[in-house]
């Protein structure tokens, strides 16, 4: 194969490969999905949502609407005008409805019927009056209280209001893997969620919880590089690429992103002593890769390489008992090693690739 061209790190300090963003960028694999319209009363979303039955998960964006925005789509509801169809994704753990699309319009409604705008912050809450509308609009600075008591008609009126959601349901495999296809190409937000971004939001739990706790981790933040943690979650990926392929190198297939989503899906919620040995073998080996390789040892172009970082990685987790005086000769041995070198540069997804550079970094650094 042919090595690629090096191009200059981008903020996330992570060297950009042409294979790596191929394999973001591939297509899902098959899978046996059902989908179906269900038109739901706002009276009747307000009630799942404080129940729980309807789920905005993990969200890192907060609710981003500005008041004329929100008060436009309630008023859209009074006039019954049409608004744009939500979509929800059926956790087959219980049934519960997950947001793929729609947080804001959801809050919007929720926050509305419950007479505050916006999430409340520092104690404080502002009341939702209706703004920014037409001066002869007779629902200008209305609140919800206000239809209720002094326009009944009106009130019923938005109560009553549909908003059609689709709800996707996968029936085959026997998991939600798909749902982060589903949200890939459905999230309608003004900037995209990569790609742990949407896993953030599809397999939020305790396991997703420890990554991000790792993710603060002294020895971790000299090893990526940078003190501050990557606003699109591109460090916590690297934690969870290196967990996957220590744990399930054997069963690897591509796309790598899907090989990913499948282990986090898989380890959602591990027990109390499989998360203790999950944050035991990071530690352990990010503080020995950086006491014997020192700071940055993964930027051996521009900017921190993937590829090379989960080759090592689980090359010195699974040794650590002979990790020794001598490893940095070794791994400088092991950086001009033409078969280590290419399988770090071209098809770094490739599943004979990611085979053969774990290969090598073991035997190179270990035998």
């Amino acid at each position: 194969m042919k090595e690629e061209t090096v191009q200059s790190a981008d903020e996330s300090g992570i060297e950009p490969l042409d294979s790596e963003a191929l394999d973001l960028e591939s297509s899902p694999a098959s899978y046996e999905i059902v989908t179906y319209p269900a038109d739901y009363t706002l009276e009747g979303l307000v009630s799942k949502l404080r129940k729980k039955q309807i789920r905005i998960p993990g969200f890192q964006r907060k609710y981003v609407w500005r008041l004329p925005q929100a008060s436009r789509l309630i008023e859209s509801f009074l006039l019954g005008l049409p608004v744009p169809a939500i979509f929800l994704y059926t956790d087959p753990a219980d049934n519960a409805l997950e947001v793929i699309d729609g947080q804001q319009r959801l809050l919007t409604i929720l926050y509305y019927f419950d007479g505050f705008f916006g999430p409340e912050e520092g104690g404080k809450r502002t009341v939702f009056s209706l703004q920014g509308l037409s001066a002869k609009s007779p629902y200008l600075g209305k609140t919800y209280e206000d239809l209720r008591t002094t326009n009944e008609s009106a009130c019923n009126r938005l109560n009553d209001s549909v908003l059609r959601a689709f709800v996707v349901k996968q029936l085959d495999p026997g998991d939600n893997t798909s749902v982060y296809h589903v949200f890939e190409r459905l999230n309608t937000g003004g900037t995209q969620l990569v790609s742990q971004e949407i896993r953030n939001c599809v397999y939020h739990g305790s396991f997703n919880d420890l990554l991000g706790e790792l993710n603060g981790a002294a020895d971790w933040r000299a090893l990526y590089g940078k003190s501050a943690e990557d606003k699109r979650q591109r460090d916590m990926e690297l934690i969870l690429r290196f967990f996957a392929l220590w744990e399930e190198s054997g069963s690897y297939e591509k796309p790598m992103k899907d090989f990913l989503s499948g282990f986090m899906a898989r380890h959602r919620n591990p027990t109390a002593p499989e998360l203790d040995r999950y944050r035991a073998m990071f530690a352990e080996t990010a503080k020995l890769v950086r006491r014997q390789l020192g700071d940055k040892p993964f930027h051996i172009r521009a900017g921190l390489n993937a590829a090379a970082f989960d080759a090592v990685f689980v090359a010195f987790a699974v040794n650590q008992a002979r990790a020794a005086a001598g490893t940095r000769a070794r791994y400088e041995t092991l950086l001009k090693e033409p078969e280590f070198s290419e399988a770090v540069t071209s098809g770094t997804t490739d599943k004979e690739v990611v085979a053969r550079r774990l290969r090598v970094a073991q035997e190179v650094l270990f035998s």
